[in-house]
């Protein structure tokens, strides 16, 4: 067995929430949250009073300890807020992208088992509708609530001085949703000891400084923002400048004026903040270090990057089920092309797909992980979890690379099927499984086409039904614009007589992927 182990020491393992993690390194003193665009600001005090009363609005009622509170919002201060109210009363925040469509939304309550949804006014037509069916019978609105919905504020209640106890080493306290290896999106179980494992692991090769601000547009909803910046960050002792949209123009005032030296980016940034003439017109000076996640950063695009803002371009690796960090670029300090190095407690193996055998020393392979932030599983399917996590506790991710003679990670494939459009996973399955429901369509298959500015576009292919003209690239989009969200819509469309299958009728997506690369 070749295994590639961390040369970070280890990390202690504690018995920590993740909401105790977190309050352990803030200033009561210092700003540690402030809303981008309107520039209302949390301090320390404010943010932690904030959390212990909400949990106490939360626990008396009866949304609590062994609840699960659904949170669709942007990025907002009241965001971090009520996720770390609902952990300290002892529940468990399943996180919803707010541009999903009702449809999508309800498919997450009822297989999260949500007991209340917190959002925003602007989803509140989505949130009447997507509830329908579930067990959610209370809307809770951030800031002005319509009429029928309760206001955040209203739930502030008596503090709850300290955590509710929970087993941190099982407790679910984030449940957000990825598309795995495969398929459709799978709720992620992660326990408290997952992420404040994580914290611990990022902090060894980090330099935040204390007070140091950067800017959060990456989104809550998803893992990288979730905790890179919204936990590990504010534990680093850190404060955040939230956007709740990107925005470029508004991202580099904010820089500018928050001084930020560090920044928190994926790759379609990366390539604006390399290319975009706007970028000319701002003294960025004050930034030392541009890290990207999420999906893969071309080496091009990162040294571009790196020249113009004259600043250290690196890229790190995790998924949403590594809680999520893997690999990181220690002390902004990468190889072109390269995601990083492999952080504390965490050793990987490099497997040859078809033999499932350790491949050799610099040989692509399939990357598995272990260690103590690899998820509890997926909710409520045990056979997604026995496919992902084998014997031996190793998460098998899906994505195929190798480790230079120095321990660096780059990674060249994928195993897995998933489209990375503009840093967000779109499972070909489930665009699938919707077109297939069009009635002039008999059989279809994605595939993710590469992209310079998106990094893929979701292609379809589809075979026409009997009798029916194949519907048009318009067709299909109108068709799925109220059934998906928007970075899952067909961008390209191409009429095909058949899908390649393989003997037992799965897709042969790499089949597609090699057809259009052949024509490029």
């Amino acid at each position: 067995m070749n295994i590639y182990k961390s040369t970070f020491p280890d990390v202690a393992l504690t018995d920590k929430t993740i909401t105790q993690r977190v309050f352990e390194g803030i200033d009561p003193e210092a700003t540690i949250l402030i809303d981008g665009p309107t520039g209302r600001k949390l301090t320390g005090a404010q943010f932690i009073g904030a959390v212990k009363s909400l949990a106490g609005g939360l626990t008396a009622r009866g949304w609590g300890a062994g609840k699960v509170v659904a949170l669709m919002a942007p990025n907002l201060p009241e965001y971090c807020v009520t996720f770390h109210a609902s952990a300290w009363a002892g529940g468990t925040v399943t996180t919803i992208n707010p541009t999903y469509t009702a449809h999508e939304v309800n498919h997450q309550l009822k297989d999260a088992g949500a007991d209340v949804l917190v959002t925003i006014a602007m989803f509140a037509d989505t949130a009447r509708e997507a509830i329908k069916g579930t067990k959610v019978e209370q809307i809770v609105v951030i800031g002005e609530a319509p009429e029928g919905m309760i206001p955040l504020t209203d739930l502030m209640g008596t503090p709850l001085a300290e955590q509710v106890p929970v087993d941190v080493a099982e407790h679910v306290v984030a449940l957000p949703y990825s598309s795995g290896t495969t398929g459709l999106p799978k709720g992620v179980m992660l326990t408290h000891r997952n992420l404040v494992v994580n914290i611990d692991q990022c902090l060894v090769p980090a330099d935040v400084t204390r007070g140091e601000m950067t800017i959060a547009f990456l989104p809550f909803f998803h893992i990288y923002g979730l905790e890179v910046l919204q936990n590990i960050y504010l534990a680093a002792g850190g404060g955040l400048v939230t956007m709740p949209r990107f925005d470029l123009e508004m991202f580099l005032k904010l820089i500018v004026e928050y001084q930020t030296p560090r920044l928190w980016i994926v790759p379609p940034v990366a390539l604006a903040l390399a290319k975009h003439p706007l970028v000319d017109q701002f003294d960025l000076s004050c930034v030392t270090q541009a890290n990207s996640g999420a999906a893969p950063l071309g080496g091009d695009v990162a040294d571009a990057m790196g020249r113009r803002l004259g600043a250290s371009a690196v890229q790190g690796y995790g998924m949403t089920e590594l809680s999520p960090v893997s690999h990181v670029s220690a002390f902004g300090r990468g190889k072109t092309g390269a995601s990083g190095v492999t952080v504390s407690n965490t050793e990987c193996r490099i497997m040859k797909v078809d033999t499932l055998e350790d491949a050799a020393p610099g040989e692509d392979g399939e990357l598995w992980v272990r260690g103590p932030q690899v998820m509890k599983g997926y909710i409520n399917n045990p056979k997604a979890t026995a496919d992902t996590i084998v014997e031996g506790g190793w998460l098998r991710t899906g994505d195929i690379g190798h480790f230079d003679d120095e321990g660096f990670l780059f990674i060249t494939d994928r195993l897995k099927e998933l489209v990375k459009y503009k840093g967000f996973q779109v499972a070909p399955a489930e665009l699938e499984a919707e077109l297939v429901t069009h009635p002039a369509i008999a059989d279809a298959a994605v595939i993710g086409k590469p992209d310079d500015e998106a990094g893929e576009l979701p292609m379809a292919f589809i075979v026409a039904a009997a009798g029916q003209a194949a519907p048009s690239l318009g067709d299909v989009q109108s068709y799925l614009e109220d059934r998906l969200a928007h970075y899952k819509q067909v961008r390209i469309l191409e009429v095909v007589d058949e899908i390649p299958k393989s003997a037992s009728g799965k897709i042969l997506h790499r089949v597609l992927r090699d057809r259009v690369k052949g024509a490029a």
